[in-house]
């Protein structure tokens, strides 16, 4: 089958690989009709992940069931579906916990947690191909009506969509509450959509990139360049000087400035400032226990304004999400037409330019922001 393989840093190719198979007998084999680009894919398409050449990337997948395992009986071939990018066991304490997002069975490393097609997580080859096998398939599949309909928004069910969901839990959103997110990559407008959805009475959201923050005002949030103004001083006049009740942080350890200089705590020393005394922040961006590149955080160890946050009094929750956790009650929104997450896709292309695609959505491009892969068109 056709698979999109990373080749090294800056170099992914479309390129046959074998398909997959039955390995175990709660398997199943996907036949992918969209797989997304993430933001996290980034990582080690920039060197900044540790991947081996020849690993197939794409952890955000959805398709077609064509085979299943001798022990699999929810699952029917012929079902359409969606793959959280997690892989859970479904029996360990922290998956009947509903931490599936730290399965202590399915990842051989040791470490908690299993996904596809990314560094440390395993050794499951990711979606951005014409199949996929998904283990344990019974308890990760997430079904969805059959046919075409909500492809584009059920597509966003296997991680930015819960992801950016997940944010506005971490952070406490409720009806009413003011939150400011800072970063509009689909993770961050996602969250904006979340928040929204949950009641917030102000949304905003601070990003640099000019087409970013036109797509958060028109999910209703309030867009703040943080190159043009100061994000205290807006969130400070908007909200009375209190500061914001929740904070969310979508950018990660690669976060930078205005010039493109690169400082792991900047968003979160931001957001200690704006989230008000008692307030609660949520950290979805991704972080990483090493990273051999940085200058300022090679280990892990980012410095930010802890005694700030202790003497305020923040909550801080943070981590992976949890995607079964949430992923069907956001189905049942798409369904009823309460949440439309499709409406951040900039882009839709067949597999074979998905080299291209890493390529511009690296650079930041103006206008692609969410490219989804079809491979079978």
């Amino acid at each position: 089958m056709k698979a999109v393989v990373f080749n090294g840093p800056y170099t992914v190719g479309v390129q046959e690989v074998d398909d997959p198979r039955i390995e175990s007998p709660l398997d199943a084999i996907v036949s992918i009709t969209t797989a997304n680009i993430c933001g996290s894919d980034l990582h080690p398409y920039e060197g900044r992940a540790d991947m081996p050449a020849g690993s197939v990337l794409g952890h955000e997948n959805m398709g077609i069931v064509t085979e299943v395992g001798s022990a699999v009986n929810r699952v029917k071939v012929g079902d359409r579906v969606s793959v959280p990018f997690n892989i859970g066991c479904g029996t360990c304490r922290n998956c009947e916990e509903g931490f599936t997002s730290a399965c202590l069975t399915a990842n051989p490393e040791g470490t908690p947690g299993a996904g596809y097609g990314y560094p440390k997580m395993g050794p499951y080859r990711g979606g951005q191909a014409e199949q996929l096998r998904v283990p344990w398939a019974d308890f990760n599949l997430l079904l969805l009506p059959r046919g075409t309909d909500f492809e584009n928004d059920f597509t966003m069910l296997s991680d930015v969509f819960p992801t950016g969901y997940h944010g506005t839990e971490l952070a406490h959103v409720a009806p009413g509450r003011s939150v400011v997110i800072f970063g509009a990559g689909a993770v961050g407008l996602m969250a904006a959509h979340s928040a929204a959805i949950r009641g917030a009475s102000q949304v905003f959201v601070v990003d640099k990139e000019k087409d970013r923050l036109h797509l958060a005002s028109e999910l209703g949030a309030t867009p703040i360049d943080f190159s043009q103004e100061s994000v205290e001083d807006v969130i400070m006049d908007a909200t009375r000087g209190l500061g914001a009740d929740c904070g969310i942080e979508a950018v990660g350890y690669q976060a930078h400035d205005a010039s493109g200089e690169e400082h792991p705590e900047m968003v979160l020393d931001e957001l200690v400032g704006v989230v008000r005394a008692t307030g609660s922040i949520g950290v979805i961006g991704v972080y990483v226990p090493e990273d051999p590149a940085s200058d300022e955080a090679p280990d892990g160890r980012v410095q930010f304004n802890w005694g700030a946050a202790w003497e305020k009094g923040l909550t801080i929750g943070t981590g992976q999400c949890p995607v079964k956790r949430y992923n069907r009650y956001l189905r049942d929104l798409i369904i009823e037409g309460v949440a439309t997450p499709s409406m951040i896709v900039s882009h839709e292309l067949p597999l074979e330019e998905a080299p291209t695609a890493y390529e511009k959505f690296d650079r930041r491009e103006e206008g692609w922001t969410k490219v989804l892969l079809h491979p079978a068109s």
